[in-house]
């Protein structure tokens, strides 16, 4: 017996359930009363990933308080790009006279394989419609940035480093890599997939380039209440064209230009959907898994 025991509490912490970064996760989610099944996953388009249904923890109790409280949601199964929309697939857009005709507003990033920066919320809806997709909602990008044990970046609980995202660090902005022309110390983004793929295979959701997501943003959780609660929500107004009392949409996962705070999974960012004064946002789409079926069997 005393050898079963000791055998037990030596194997205990490998017996436990964790986390895809090898830590015990600290929270799961709860369940969420009247759910729908998750709808399994089928074969994913090309360049996206399969995001499994299911609540995850949203938010956070100890950080941002723009991110607070945190709480369970619920999220259908949805397919998101593994990577930010390059530039060279925006200009093939435009090209096509699908696409607003914008371009980047700094030099050195309209390298074809950077993300796409500069567009305004209206251009990234316009570019993921036309694709088949959608521009994902402030709840699916977080799920599919975090996964479901709360993780405060995409690859875990381990610092944001540089090894792992493009961010500001102790060499300057974009990992001390400078930006040729004009202030060359405001760095650059980075080719997309520079850096290690993290949950669910996605790359960039930390780092590299701020993302446009599709709710209005509210000044908490807490501020939002229900809109931003249960199964599949969409914020403040469901997603209406237009919300009284919220003028800005909401941005998510940090950037070259900001350090480690703004790479957490859990890190919102509020701006003008018309981008003016122009900031340097990029984006990435997700898809139904009804959008994503007629992508794969057009």
């Amino acid at each position: 017996m005393n050898l079963l025991l000791n055998l037990v509490l030596l194997l205990g912490p490998a017996l436990q359930p964790t986390a895809e970064n090898g830590a015990v996760p600290p929270v799961q989610p709860s369940k969420i009363q009247g759910a729908p099944d998750p709808i399994p996953c089928e074969t994913a388009p090309q360049g996206m990933a399969c995001i499994p249904g299911g609540e995850f923890l949203r938010g956070t109790n100890e950080g941002q308080e723009a991110a607070r409280p945190q709480s369970t949601v619920y999220v259908q199964t949805f397919y998101m790009d593994i990577d930010e929309v390059t530039y060279a697939a925006y200009r093939a857009c435009v090209a096509k006279g699908r696409c607003p005709d914008v371009k980047p507003l700094y030099r050195d990033f309209d390298r074809p394989n950077q993300p796409m920066n500069g567009e305004s919320w209206y251009d990234a809806v316009a570019y993921c419609e036309a694709q088949g997709k959608h521009l994902p909602t402030e709840a699916q990008w977080e799920k599919a940035a975090r996964g479901t044990d709360g993780r405060i970046y995409p690859w875990g609980n381990e610092p944001a480093t540089c090894e792992r995202a493009v961010i500001m660090d102790e060499r300057g902005r974009s990992c001390g890599v400078k930006k040729r022309g004009q202030h060359p110390e405001k760095g650059r983004v980075f080719e997309v997939g520079s850096k290690p793929a993290a949950v669910y295979g996605l790359r960039d959701m930390a780092g590299n380039s701020y993302e446009w997501v599709a709710d209005w943003y509210s000044e908490s959780y807490a501020a939002c209440g229900a809109a931003c609660e249960g199964i599949d929500p969409k914020g403040p107004c469901n997603g209406a064209p237009r919300c009284k009392g919220h003028s800005q949409k909401s941005v998510r996962g940090g950037s070259w230009y900001w350090g480690p705070e703004q790479a957490q999974t859990f890190w919102r960012r509020a701006y003008k959907p018309s981008n003016k004064p122009a900031h340097h946002f990029g984006f990435r789409c997700a898809a139904s898994v009804e959008e994503a079926r007629k992508l794969v069997t057009p």
